[in-house]
């Protein structure tokens, strides 16, 4: 794994964990990102608020089973 994939699954598993204990998407994107950036663009189309429901789902999907894929080795070209 990459450094990118590896800091995107650890994002995946805190956002999912954070939103299975009641946080809202706000409140995962102000502790991912900080208060500034969360604040600095209106919430219904924030470019961070559509990450972070990603980040959610992707987690959930992970959770649910997809992180059997991780174990599985890739075919090398």
């Amino acid at each position: 794994m990459t450094n990118q994939q590896r800091r995107r699954l650890r994002l995946m598993m805190q956002a999912a964990d954070g939103r299975k204990n009641g946080a809202s998407y706000r409140e995962i994107a102000t502790a991912f990102y900080g208060t500034g950036r969360v604040a600095s663009n209106p919430w219904k189309t924030s470019s961070l608020r559509d990450t972070v429901i990603g980040l959610v789902k992707g987690g959930g999907a992970m959770i649910s089973g997809g992180y059997l894929q991780l174990l599985r080795h890739r075919k090398r070209a």
